[in-house]
C-alpha cells in the first residue's frame, strides 16, 4: 500500500470540492493560493509516484500541462480524456491517461471507445476510472459528474474483464468523496478480493488511523489517495506524516 497524491483542477485553480456538487451548488472545501506546478514539484521532491491530475470541467488544460511538465513521468492525468487528446498528454509527460466518461456513455460500457483508447494510449498507459455508488447492495459506475448511474456493475467478473484493457484502476467512492467521513469499508474489502492489477482507492480518508484501517481491509493490495483532509489542501492531516507512513509501508 502506498499513498498516491492528487491535484484536482477547477477553473484553472487547484481545489478540493465535494464531487457530486460540481454542476450544482458547488461546495468548495479548499481553493489553493498555489498553482498546479507547486504541488507537482512538491510531489516530485518527495518521490511520490502514480499520483493523478484531474481536470474538473473545461478551462484546466494549461494548468494540467504545467503540472505534467513540472513532474515529467511522475503523474497520471484524467478528466475529459478521449482518443483525440490522450496522445498530447502522454507526449507532455503523463505516465498514464485516466478515462471515464468516454468509455461509459448512455449508461453503458462503450466497447468501441474502449478499444480506441487502447489503440491510442496502449494498455500499459491506460487507467480506467470506476467512480461508483451503491444501489440495492451493488456497486455501479456513475458518470456525468457522478449524477447518472450506468448499468455497469463493479463486481469480480467485470473487473476481470476490464483488466485485459488497462494497466490500473482508479476507484472513487462517490458517496464519501470529499466528505472526510471515513473510507467506504465494504468497497475497499471487495476491491481487494477482486483486482489483480494496481488499483487506487479515493474517498473519505481523513487520518492516519484511517490509513491503517484501509491497509488492514485491503490487505495492503490497494493504494490510497487523500485530498481534502490533508493540511496542504486546507485540512488538518499532516501531508508529511502521510508521506512518512506510506514510506514505512513500502
Amino acid at each position: 500500500m502506498k499513498f498516491r497524491p492528487c491535484i484536482d483542477l477547477h477553473d484553472g485553480k487547484v481545489k478540493q470540492i465535494v464531487g457530486e456538487t460540481l454542476n450544482a451548488s458547488l461546495i468548495e472545501n479548499f481553493v489553493s493560493k498555489h498553482d498546479s506546478t507547486y504541488y507537482a514539484e512538491l510531489f516530485r521532491k518527495d518521490g511520490l509516484t502514480g499520483g493523478h491530475v484531474i481536470m474538473l470541467g473545461p478551462g484546466n488544460e494549461e494548468a494540467a500541462l504545467r503540472a505534467l511538465r513540472a513532474y515529467p513521468n511522475g503523474l497520471q492525468i484524467g478528466g475529459g480524456i478521449r482518443d483525440d487528446n490522450a496522445g498530447r498528454y502522454l507526449d507532455e509527460g503523463a505516465t498514464h491517461v485516466i478515462v471515464t466518461s468516454y468509455i461509459f456513455q448512455n449508461g453503458e460500457l462503450n466497447e468501441r471507445n474502449l478499444q480506441r483508447m487502447v489503440e491510442v494510449a496502449g494498455k500499459e498507459r491506460l487507467v480506467i476510472d470506476l467512480s461508483c455508488k451503491i444501489r440495492d447492495g451493488k456497486w455501479f459506475v456513475v458518470t456525468d459528474q457522478w449524477k447518472q448511474y450506468s448499468d455497469f456493475e463493479v463486481n469480480a467478473d467485470n473487473i476481470r474483464y476490464l483488466e485485459q484493457y488497462c494497466d490500473e484502476f482508479l476507484v472513487h467512492a462517490v458517496d464519501v468523496e470529499g466528505k472526510q467521513s471515513g473510507v467506504q469499508e465494504s468497497l475497499v474489502t471487495a476491491l481487494a478480493d477482486w483486482v489483480s492489477i494496481p488499483t487506487t482507492y479515493a474517498g473519505g480518508a481523513r487520518s492516519l488511523e484511517d490509513m491503517e484501517r484501509f491497509r488492514e481491509l485491503s490487505q495492503g493490495k490497494l493504494d490510497l489517495t487523500i485530498g481534502s483532509a490533508l493540511d496542504i489542501f486546507g485540512g488538518i492531516l499532516s501531508y508529511h506524516d502521510v508521506v512518512r507512513y506510506s514510506n514505512e509501508m513500502n
